[in-house]
Formats: structure tokens, C-alpha cells, sequence
């Protein structure tokens, strides 16, 4: 018997936008090359009827995908050391390294996260994505849920579009937090750097709960429970309220933040350093429906900086 992986979900569309980018942005673990070979097949239906790639979305509507389960092709599997946290019939969970891509996209066809899954579990091959349901920055580091099946696959990835997982990150910025406080304001692509995104009333609504764990001298520790998954969200609402992710040059982080405090930063030597790890993920298992929720531990240049703040009394502020 034939493997299919089923999709039926709503688009909501804000402005007119080709129907295969819509679904790209929607089914993160899938390439828009692949989506476009599902609408060329007539996999992909809107509103009940078959599409063309072209078409352009002017309003939200439904759509239902059917594919049949096929290997990966140009994947190349790697020998890469990662860090496995548990792992069941159904799925693994994977507590992935600053400084590693998730999967591969073009620059990115070897070294990855992707090339190491494949190489330790071969069978993932015939799993979309190799099981691959959602992302991490290169430099953040952190939990990841990756399916083995595809029943699992279907039932996790469903429950991450609907928001029913529960994603909590753990953050050095530069600035203070005093007490808990929300962020909700909508993300979309920059109009001039593509590589970045910005608070933009065209953008997509986002949702970002802050606690505050600990308060130094032009820094505090938090951490932030993401409501919505927008590309790069903590980064982005972070940067907004002037308190970027320490180490994240892209999103306004400056070093001479720290001119007091320079001993301290400049003791850490880690070239990918972007200090934001996604410390615990919860999910109802896909087999017996029981909620599930793991922990994993900060890669060694964030405790290290963390320890030098705490040791630093003269630093700390409360």
C-alpha cells in the first residue's frame, strides 16, 4: 500500500500572492519547487478545483493537498555528530548546535542538520523532509521535533500549524526587563534586506510572551514563549523594543553595549554565538495523545557567558 501525506487547512491571504508561495510559506518543511511539481500533478486543490502555479490568491480560501510519500532525491548523507534527546517509533527529538543549518536550501547542500538525520536514520528518506517540520536559525540553538512516519508526521505537523505546540526559548539581550510583558506585533519581509524581516503593518500577526529570569548591568537573561512561529520572531520583536539577542549582528546587536563589560563578553570565543536556545518544546505524542514536553540543556558558549554574569556581582543589577 501507497504512503500519502494528507493536508487540508485554510489560507488566510492579507494581499495577492501566487498560490504556490502562499502554501510555501504556509508547509515550512517543504521547498517551493516541490510544491509547484504537486500543482503541475494536480495535487493541490483550492476551493475544491485544481490550480495553476501562476494563479494569484486575491482572497482566503481552502486548500486540500494529497502526495504520495517519495525518497528525498539529492540528499547527501553526512556522518555529523548531534545531540539526540529522546527518540520513539514515532518521532526524535533532536537538540540542534548554534552555527548548523536546519535543513538544505541552495548554498546550504552539505553540512547540515538534514545530511546528519539522514545519514543515522536512512528511513527518514521516505518521510517528507526527511522529517523536518519546522526550523531553527543557523545560530540558534535548541530543540526540534523530527517525524519517522508519516502518520506521525501528519499528526505533529498538524499540530504545529495549528499553534498547539508549545515553544519557550531561553535569551541574553542587551538591555533590561523588569517585570512580564507581551510583544504583538506583526512580522513581514524587509522591503530592501530580504535576508531580514521587520514589524511591518503589511506582516503577519505575531505573538511573543516575555518573562524576565535574571537582570545585569546591560543585560538580562529571559525567556519568551512564542504564540506564532514567524520567521525569526524573538529576533525581530526583541530588536524592536531596542533589546536585541546578544550576538545577533543582523537585527542591531553592538558590541560596545558592553564596553563596561567587555571582559566578560570577549571571554566567550564562539564565532557563530547568537545567544537564543529553544529550551523547551511540548506536543501531544501522536500515538496515545498524552502531552509530552522536553528540555534541553544550553550549548556550552551560552552557560559559559551566563555563568560569567552571575560570577560578576559587581555587574549584576537586582
Amino acid at each position: 500500500m501507497n504512503d500519502y501525506q494528507q493536508y487540508n487547512f485554510r489560507l488566510e491571504v492579507d494581499e495577492p500572492e501566487r498560490i504556490d508561495k502562499l502554501i510555501s510559506n504556509y508547509l515550512l518543511e517543504y521547498s517551493r519547487s516541490t510544491i509547484q511539481k504537486w500543482i503541475l500533478n494536480n495535487e493541490v486543490l483550492v476551493n475544491g478545483h485544481p490550480c495553476s502555479q501562476k494563479d494569484k490568491i486575491k482572497s482566503s480560501c481552502n486548500v486540500s493537498i494529497k502526495v504520495k510519500a517519495e525518497t528525498e532525491i539529492d540528499l547527501i548523507p553526512e556522518k555529523i555528530d548531534i545531540d539526540i534527546i529522546d527518540e520513539t517509533e514515532d518521532y526524535i527529538l533532536v537538540n540542534k548546535e548554534s552555527g548548523m543549518v536546519t535543513h538544505i536550501a541552495p548554498g546550504n547542500y552539505t553540512g547540515t542538520l538534514q545530511n546528519a538525520l539522514y545519514y543515522k536514520y536512512p528511513e527518514l528518506a521516505k518521510v517528507p523532509r526527511t522529517g523536518i517540520i519546522h526550523r531553527l536559525d543557523k545560530n540558534t540553538s535548541g530543540l526540534l521535533v523530527i517525524t519517522r512516519n508519516i502518520p506521525s508526521h501528519y499528526n505533529l505537523a498538524n499540530q504545529l500549524q495549528k499553534n498547539k505546540f508549545k515553544k519557550i526559548y531561553h535569551t541574553l539581550i542587551s538591555g533590561n526587563i523588569q517585570k512580564p510583558f507581551s510583544i504583538e506585533e506583526p512580522i513581514g519581509r524587509h522591503p530592501i534586506n530580504r535576508k531580514k524581516m521587520v514589524v511591518t503593518d503589511r506582516g503577519k500577526h505575531a505573538l511573543s510572551r516575555i518573562r524576565p529570569l535574571d537582570n545585569y548591568q546591560n543585560a538580562s537573561h529571559i525567556q519568551v514563549q512564542i504564540i506564532t512561529g514567524r520567521t525569526h520572531q524573538i529576533r525581530v520583536h526583541m530588536a524592536h523594543i531596542n533589546k536585541p539577542v546578544i550576538g545577533d549582528k543582523l537585527y542591531g546587536f553592538k558590541k560596545s553595549n558592553f564596553n563596561r563589560v567587555s571582559n566578560i563578553y570577549n571571554s566567550i570565543d564562539n564565532e557563530f554565538s547568537q545567544y537564543l536556545h529553544s529550551y523547551s518544546l511540548s506536543f501531544h505524542d501522536p500515538k496515545n495523545n498524552k502531552e509530552k514536553k522536553y528540555i534541553a540543556p544550553y550549548p556550552k558558549s551560552y552557560s559559559l557567558l551566563l555563568n560569567e554574569f552571575n560570577k560578576n556581582n559587581n555587574d549584576k543589577k537586582i
